[in-house]
Formats: structure tokens, C-alpha cells, sequence
């Protein structure tokens, strides 16, 4: 009989093993911890040296929206958090974009550069802090699994706010892209005209074990206790959908963004998404040499003369 004992602590010590491993990646992967406020005269830059070029760029677009009249504005998510944003009007009754930051990113980080290129296009603009960051509750990161969910959200409170006339735009850089692509597979109200997808992965399966990969990790024993860490600590499923998968179902017209150097979300993504998107209006616009998020700063005019001749030939309000 000792045998079925030492069997059962054999059992018992795996799936403890097993769970701290889940445990562990769930941490690294999807836990955002609370961040400490900036300060009036501190200002946050992504790191790397790719960023560094356009540091100057980035400051500047900060001090300019910190300076400039807004309005914050707050939901409530599915689940209970408060989600928060900040609404910037360039011409009362203009389409409004709502924009969506990266992956443990936040929405004065990430975005503004968005703002100086909505009112460019004559676009007002709602920079929005996604769950688990800035100043939003929560701390998982769902790579766009709950946050798409939040996108539904700040689109039936656009509605609600502005009058049924009201027409959006859905956009987002990085894990925000996936997060308007994903949102953009479901029914939405028919004020959203258009979805923005700048430097969108194809999955969160395929993004994670490409940066898995290029840890020098074991992919294939590690991605089962990332999903698994999901699962059990985060309350999602990883693998619930994916902007691939949404694509393939979306109608609305989409212009996807990416530069053709995009070293973290390859550039590639955008290719089989584009490729993938049953809409009968979609467009791809390649900013050549631009790094990860960077297609903005990097062609500032090209990218706003872009989209300005595609709202003309898509005849979009």
C-alpha cells in the first residue's frame, strides 16, 4: 500500500508544481501592478532606443495634452471596474475616435501623438486608460480578450452622451489594435463607421510565444501554463477569440497601420490581417522603417495624408 501514497504525493507535488508555474506566469504576463502617478514635469517614453529618436516628439505631445481643455470621462466595466478617459473635442459634432493604448502601456503614454493626428483629420478624440491602467481599475491584462468587451462599452456611452447621431471611430495601437479589431467582429451600434488598427497582433497565442521564443524560453511546456495562468488567476480565456478570427467576421471598413520594420508585432500580422478581413472596404498603409507603435511619429504627414485620402474614397463623414 506504501506505493499508492508515494503515487499520491508524487500527483499532489506535481500539480502544486504546476500551479506555481501558472502562478508564476500569470505574474509576468498578465498582472499589472499599480504604477505611482507622474508628476507635472515627468513624462513617460517606452523603453528603447528606437524611442529615443522621437523623445522630443513624444514630450511635446504631452505637455500640449496635459495644457489643453478636456473632459474625463468614466465607465463601468462588465465585471465592476471603473474605466476612465479623457475626451478632447477639436469641432463640436465632428466624429469622435476612441482610442486604445498597448500592453502595460496607458493612455497618456501611448497616445498622445493621437491627439495632435485626430484633429489634424478634424476628428474629436477619447484617449481611453485601459483595464489595469492609468488611472482605470484592475489589474489583469486580458491582451484584448475583456478589453474588447470595455470597447463595447465606451461605444454605448459615446451614444448615450453625445445622441444617437453621434459617428465613431474605433482605433488602437498595439493590444489596443487587437482590442478595436476584436470588438469589431461582434455587432456594433451603426454609429461606428470605421475601425483604426495600428500595429495589431494577429493573436495573443501567436504574440506571446513569438516573445516566449525570443526569451529563449521552451515554448510548447511553457505556453499551457501561461493560458492555464490565465485561466485560473485571470478568470479568461486567452484563447476565446483573436483580431485573426474577428476579421474574418468584420464588415466595417479598417484601415490597417504598421511599419515595416515593427520588430515586436511583426509587420507580417497586419499583411494576414489585412488578408484575412471580409470587409469590403480595407486598406493597408505601410510607414517604411517605422519601429513598433511608431508609424505616427515616424510619417506624421503621410500617415494623416493616408487616412484623408482613403475617408474621401470610402466617402466617411
Amino acid at each position: 500500500m506504501h506505493w499508492i501514497w508515494w503515487c499520491l504525493i508524487a500527483i499532489l507535488g506535481i500539480g502544486i508544481l504546476a500551479l506555481l508555474t501558472s502562478f508564476i506566469c500569470f505574474m509576468k504576463v498578465f498582472y499589472s501592478p499599480k504604477k505611482k502617478p507622474l508628476g507635472p514635469d515627468e513624462y513617460e517614453i517606452p523603453d528603447g532606443e528606437i524611442y529615443e529618436v522621437y523623445r522630443d516628439d513624444m514630450i511635446g505631445w504631452t505637455k500640449q495634452i496635459r495644457s489643453m481643455p478636456h473632459e474625463d470621462m468614466e465607465i463601468k466595466s462588465f465585471d465592476g471596474l471603473s474605466l476612465r478617459a479623457k475626451y478632447f473635442e477639436c469641432e463640436k459634432g465632428a466624429p469622435i475616435e476612441l482610442l486604445f493604448h498597448g500592453y502595460k502601456g496607458n493612455a497618456e503614454r501611448d497616445l498622445c501623438g493621437g491627439v495632435e493626428r485626430c484633429f489634424r483629420l478634424g476628428r474629436n478624440v477619447m484617449i481611453i486608460n485601459q483595464r489595469a491602467s492609468g488611472d482605470s481599475e484592475g489589474r489583469v491584462i486580458s491582451f484584448g480578450i475583456n478589453e474588447r468587451r470595455d470597447c463595447h462599452a465606451w461605444v454605448k456611452y459615446v451614444i448615450e452622451r453625445f445622441g444617437d447621431d453621434v459617428k465613431i471611430i474605433i482605433g488602437g495601437v498595439s493590444m489596443g489594435a487587437a482590442t478595436v479589431m476584436m470588438a469589431a467582429g461582434e455587432p456594433l451600434p451603426k454609429n461606428v463607421i470605421s475601425v483604426l488598427a495600428d500595429c495589431g497582433y494577429s493573436s495573443a497565442e501567436e504574440i506571446i510565444k513569438k516573445v516566449v521564443k525570443e526569451m529563449h524560453l521552451p515554448v510548447a511546456p511553457l505556453y499551457p501554463f501561461i493560458k492555464l495562468g490565465a485561466k485560473i488567476f485571470g478568470r479568461f480565456d486567452l484563447e476565446e477569440t483573436s483580431p485573426m478570427e474577428a476579421m474574418k467576421r468584420c464588415t466595417l471598413p479598417v484601415v490597417f497601420v504598421h511599419g515595416d520594420t515593427d520588430d515586436f508585432v511583426p509587420y507580417e500580422m497586419s499583411v494576414r490581417l489585412y488578408d484575412a478581413c471580409a470587409s469590403d472596404k480595407k486598406e493597408l498603409i505601410t510607414i517604411h522603417g517605422a519601429g513598433h507603435g511608431l508609424a505616427f511619429p515616424a510619417d506624421q504627414d503621410g500617415y494623416v495624408n493616408r487616412l484623408k485620402e482613403i475617408k474621401e474614397k470610402w466617402n466617411l463623414k
